[in-house]
């Protein structure tokens, strides 16, 4: 199990009568940015809260680095659930200094330093972090989570609020530690196209349980063949398109197309040859790849949000 950073087995947690987490299970590689993503209410937070031992599974096993006790887990973990609080008073090394007091850390300047070196805020330290923007306070939650120097980075909704610069900002860091500091990632997100730019795998959860895991691209393969294909007379190609059984015209494509399915039994090739014998003079026959967005509502029953 050495190359596993993270799995969970039948992760359960109920509050009441209500199941919130229901056997989940997760695999998390070593060297992964795993994607963990959910409608609203879907159980990400309760699971990473689990996960964390900051609430107590229902039932199920959580293992990290093939470690099962909770305890000596902590050790290998460093984590920001939901916005980070800080004392705004305070400057930003004063804060990581009461932060790794109180966790019992490495506290000397020199460790804490290197935390504030790593997010980028060198030459902010001393400012009180009041004075920051919701990014520089996300990057310090960040710089928080390091100072134990953990292996595995758990993170929940780290970009949630930023601007376009902040999450630019945030991701650019996220993709640094894991490629510099070899550290495994786990972020929880509803933003749909950060995680695809971000993440290595996904899993997907609805109701507490896991629907779908893998990279982006195979999430995002589509179950067929999406083309937008295009013509000089358009009314010959939607009317050629309808008559034929394995294509489905889903609507408008780019300008001047018209963005159809093919069923697996079918090639773009086929269809190709099919409409010239139609009479039909194709200009334009490009491949679409399905967004992990529309690939997240087709499999859930609610949207993100």
């Amino acid at each position: 199990m050495g190359d596993v950073a993270l799995m969970t087995a039948g992760l359960s947690r109920k509050f009441g009568s209500n199941w919130v987490v229901s056997d989940l299970d997760l695999r998390v590689e070593v060297g992964d940015v795993y994607g963990f993503l959910g409608p609203n209410g879907a159980g990400k937070t309760t699971a990473i809260r689990c996960i964390l031992g900051l609430l107590r599974p229902s039932r199920g096993e959580v293992t990290i680095f093939g470690e099962a006790d909770r305890v000596r887990q902590r050790r290998h973990v460093g984590a920001m659930v939901e916005t980070p609080a800080f004392h705004r008073w305070l400057s930003g090394l004063n804060n990581l200094r009461h932060a790794a007091a109180f966790a019992g850390q490495g506290g000397d300047t020199a460790t804490l330093m290197a935390a504030i070196e790593r997010v980028g805020l060198r030459g902010r330290e001393n400012d009180p972090v009041g004075s920051y923007s919701l990014g520089m306070r996300q990057r310090l939650g960040i710089a928080r989570a390091l100072i134990g120097k953990p292996r595995l980075l758990v993170l929940d909704e780290p970009t949630n609020g930023l601007d376009p610069r902040g999450m630019k900002e945030v991701r650019d860091l996220l993709l640094g530690l894991a490629r510099d500091e070899q550290l495994t990632i786990f972020i929880s997100s509803h933003l749909l196209g950060e995680v695809e730019q971000l993440c290595s795998r996904v899993g997907i959860i609805e109701k507490g349980r896991l629907i779908a895991e893998g990279t982006p691209e195979e999430l995002t393969a589509s179950r067929q063949t999406v083309l937008d294909v295009g013509a000089t007379d358009l009314v010959s190609l939607e009317r050629a398109l309808r008559s034929m059984p394995l294509v489905s015209v889903l609507g408008e494509g780019d300008v001047g197309r018209l963005r159809i399915g093919l069923d697996g039994a079918t090639t773009p090739a086929a269809l190709n040859r099919a409409l010239v014998e139609a009479g039909v003079a194709v200009d334009a026959l490009v491949p679409i790849r399905e967004s992990l967005e529309s690939m997240f509502l087709s499999l859930t029953s609610e949207e993100l949000t």
